[in-house]
């Protein structure tokens, strides 16, 4: 089943968002749980990032949370909030 994971950083986060930006970005490759997608949240500057947003390919959703409480985003107090919801994905238009 496929979760998507919304997650909003702690205001004031940017800085220490960047300091584990690249353990992060191997924990999701190296993860038990497949990333179908992912990538950072935006404030209206189009710039700043604020969150992140994931869709994980997972048996359940507990694996999921755990997945989400170990990755170092999570450990290190980057996010405010997680929010995971099952997803049911109706339109993929990535190839065309």
């Amino acid at each position: 089943m496929r979760y998507v994971v919304h997650c909003l950083d702690m205001p004031g986060a940017a800085a220490l968002r960047l300091r584990h930006y690249e353990a992060h970005k191997a924990y999701l490759a190296t993860g038990t749980v497949a990333t179908v997608i992912s990538g950072p949240l935006l404030a209206e500057d189009g710039e700043t990032m604020i969150g992140s947003l994931f869709i994980f390919e997972a048996e359940s959703r507990e694996e999921v949370e755990a997945f989400n409480q170990a990755d170092p985003f999570c450990q290190a107090g980057v996010w405010e909030s997680v929010d995971i919801h099952p997803f049911l994905m109706r339109v993929d238009n990535r190839d065309q």
